[in-house]
């Protein structure tokens, strides 16, 4: 006769005392919610004590989780929600994101994922940065908000963000209106990162008086950027020749930053990307640092990591399909 064990399961009591409970367990308890559902324990807040119930490898784990959480807010640290944390996530993850911030006008604004603190920190060291991955992973607001810490404290005096405007061929004399409403379209997302960063009346003295500058990156020929913060988005649309322009503009006390996914290249078929490139051609310089995003570590809706992994799963499902049909011999 054979006898089912019954698993195994611990109870441990965390103190909470001296700290905010709504910073604590979040909105809603959505900080207690995510701690469930990523370990499959239950928690159980009662006064000033929390009860973690499960089996004991993961109490363990989540009683440490917890306090970490405990210790930033003793501190007067913050973190980020929990549930906007790309998973997995453990104590050191908590206390790096607790310790690195970037502070600008309107908002301190953390990491919220290891890559996301590798990638600041990154930042932070090296002078020329290339953040590579998929669409909602932070890289592009991320360097936004460095750029704009960095003027902050006066380690530049201005910030140059700049875009491949690939969809008008950086032809842009078709669109109706003066060069800056041509090009406005293209340079949208990098003004809402700065809208998020700085008010609006700053904003607009910052761009008048040429400290902030945003323009499509055919306008960066030619140019010396010295004591600046210069960022290139969407850096996957720009061809080999622009992406060497671009890399050869740096003066200096400058630093720049470049971000793209090479899984949505909008260059025309045959054009070979720049960023795709210039990976296999840098990469063995130590003094520039690359940082790669997967959709593990998108902050969006939950739903986009989703869609990436879908997408992802449908192309490769493709090329084995493709594969097959080049191998099949015709009647």
């Amino acid at each position: 006769m054979t006898h089912r064990l019954a698993e195994k399961v611990l109870t441990h009591q965390v103190s909470t005392s001296g700290v905010d409970p709504l910073s604590l367990y979040g909105h809603n308890d959505a900080n207690l919610l995510a701690l469930e559902s990523r370990y499959g324990v239950r928690l159980t807040a009662r006064g000033d004590q929390i009860k973690v119930n499960g089996p004991p490898h993961k109490v363990q784990h989540v009683s440490g989780l917890l306090e970490e959480m405990i210790s930033c807010l003793r501190r007067g640290d913050q973190f980020a929600p929990l549930d906007q944390l790309a998973p997995p996530f453990d104590a050191n993850d908590l206390a790096d994101m607790s310790r690195v911030v970037l502070s600008t006008q309107k908002t301190l604004i953390r990491p919220r994922s290891a890559t996301q603190v590798e990638y600041a920190s990154t930042i932070e060291n090296y002078d020329i940065v290339f953040g590579i991955g998929p669409a909602g992973t932070g890289k592009t607001y991320l360097a936004v908000a460095a750029a704009v810490a960095a003027l902050k404290r006066k380690a530049v005096t201005r910030i140059i963000l700049t875009r491949p405007a690939v969809e008008a061929g950086e032809s842009l004399g078709y669109l109706p209106g003066d060069i800056q409403d041509k090009v406005d379209p293209y340079l949208r997302p990098l003004y809402d990162a700065l809208g998020d960063m700085l008010p609006d009346a700053q904003l607009g003295h910052l761009m008048e008086m040429r400290t902030l500058e945003i323009a499509p990156l055919a306008f960066m020929r030619g140019r010396t950027l010295n004591n600046a913060f210069v960022i290139l988005d969407e850096a996957q649309n720009t061809t080999i020749s622009q992406m060497k322009m671009f890399l050869t503009r740096l003066g200096d006390r400058s630093k720049t930053v470049i971000t793209g996914d090479i899984t949505q290249i909008d260059l025309p078929a045959g054009t070979p990307s720049g960023l795709v490139h210039v990976q296999h051609i840098l990469s063995h310089i130590e003094a520039i640092g690359f940082v790669s995003f997967s959709e593990k570590d998108v902050v969006r809706h939950p739903l986009v990591r989703e869609i990436i992994t879908a997408y992802e799963h449908y192309d490769q499902e493709a090329g084995s399909r493709q594969d097959t049909d080049f191998d099949t011999p015709s009647p």
